[in-house]
């Protein structure tokens, strides 16, 4: 998607978004904008959420008429409302995506400290209760929270919607929301409390100051640094198609045949985001007018001790986030290609890689080279962009199997020192 787009394809693109990733289905969801002249447009009711194109958008202007070939969502009532009664909000999103529709069916708030970005991303979480969808009621109940100032409100046995100055920052809260879901479902399923940070770690999370860049003096790429940022760009879109990444969370570098790195830019988003953003970090300058990952440090701590790591991600996947907030213990030794990729996966404090890169990395080394940073994040190095691909995504696949394992409520059985020794001496590890 573009950052610049009429509000039509702003609707079209980020319904696409919402429907193909399974957030919502074909008759469920709606999106609105309001646009510069006072006109608000909306997604249609009765037509494919998976097949909208710009024609199947409705614009209502100020003077209430309403204009297209299809009519406007059940709902526009209270996205007029909302969009009246916020005035900064200029879009309005509402889905069903299956996690969250969990917690409004039991009535409850995700715990927004499982990430220590999604409380700050989100605000305060408050329920609306329960009305007809479509009717006045609903509408007068959701527009009375969004009146008392907040931004996210969850719909009793229905849904979420989230008020935003724009369609996109509504859809990041939104998908921070869903992704934190998803790790307290992971953790239960477990038969683990996932912890939560702390209101002492989440401050101290967001008062970390990454080091100031000089501005970088400015070169031409080299052909290795466009082929690498386009490879990069592929991937982190693979990443966040497998959601392993998301438009919140997901860092990638990697290092630079001339020196240095390119690092994905603080609030990078892999579907809006293009190899043009990647950031070259060369010593403690930066490429001008970008701000390159707060993980820039780290990674250039990996590439000057570990000649061999061309590339480090920083990812907060859904089900190998649930080990990092519940402490439980992740074994790597479950089928070959899990102990080949991953070995044993070292478990370090939260705030490590910011805060003592040179401890981290006395334990995640090419031999080690995925960790999991207690309440905070997943870390994974390789000798190339693939490779610590690969390596992050082993990661979660594997654990999504321990936590399948968990749902059935049997017994996990891992391979034992004798074949892991066979695995040793097979593949030379």
């Amino acid at each position: 998607m573009k950052k610049c787009m009429h509000p039509a394809d702003r609707i079209v693109a980020t319904m696409n978004r919402l429907y193909y990733h399974g957030m919502t289905t074909v008759s469920g969801g709606n999106l609105s904008i309001m646009d510069q002249e006072g006109n608000m447009w909306i997604s249609p009711s009765g037509v494919d959420k998976g097949a909208l194109t710009r024609e199947d958008i409705m614009k209502i202007t100020p003077d209430g008429q309403i204009i297209g070939r299809n009519r406007p969502s059940v709902e526009y009532p209270f996205h007029l409302s909302v969009l009246r009664k916020r005035p900064d909000f200029k879009a309005v999103l509402h889905a069903h995506p299956t996690p969250l529709v969990g917690f409004s069916l039991m009535r409850i708030v995700p715990d927004l400290t499982l990430m220590p970005d999604t409380s700050r991303i989100c605000g305060k979480v408050i329920f609306a209760k329960y009305a007809v969808p479509g009717s006045q009621e609903l509408g007068d109940l959701i527009s009375a929270e969004f009146e008392k100032g907040y931004n996210t409100v969850m719909l009793e046995n229905h849904g979420v919607v989230i008020g935003a100055p724009t369609m996109e920052e509504a859809f990041r809260m939104f998908e921070a929301l869903d992704f934190t879901a998803r790790v307290q479902i992971a953790a239960a399923t477990m038969g683990k409390k996932a912890k939560g940070l702390t209101a002492a770690e989440l401050a101290r999370y967001e008062g970390f100051k990454a080091p100031a860049y000089k501005a970088l003096a400015a070169t031409a790429p080299t052909n290795q640094e466009i082929d690498l940022r386009n490879e990069m760009m592929q991937k982190s879109t693979r990443a966040y198609e497998l959601n392993l990444f998301s438009s919140v969370d997901g860092v990638w570098s990697a290092r630079l045949a001339n020196g240095g790195q390119l690092i994905t830019p603080e609030g990078f988003d892999p579907l809006e985001g293009c190899g043009c953003e990647m950031v070259r970090v060369v010593g403690d300058a930066a490429e001008a007018d970008k701000t390159p990952s707060k993980y820039a440090a780290f990674c250039a701590k990996a590439y000057e001790k570990y000649p061999e790591i061309n590339s480090v991600i920083v990812a907060r996947c859904p089900s190998a986030m649930a080990f990092a907030q519940t402490g439980a213990k992740f074994d790597a030794r479950l089928i070959p290609e899990s102990y080949i990729q991953l070995k044993d996966v070292p478990v370090l404090p939260f705030m490590s890689l910011l805060e003592d890169p040179d401890k981290a990395l006395e334990q995640i080394t090419p031999k080690n080279p995925v960790a999991i940073i207690e309440g905070d994040c997943l870390i994974s190095m390789g000798t190339s962009v693939l490779a610590a691909y690969d390596h992050l995504e082993v990661l979660e696949y594997s654990a999504r199997a321990l936590v399948s394992c968990a749902a059935v409520g049997q017994p996990v059985v891992t391979l034992d020192d004798a074949q892991i020794k066979e695995l040793h001496e097979a593949f030379n590890l």
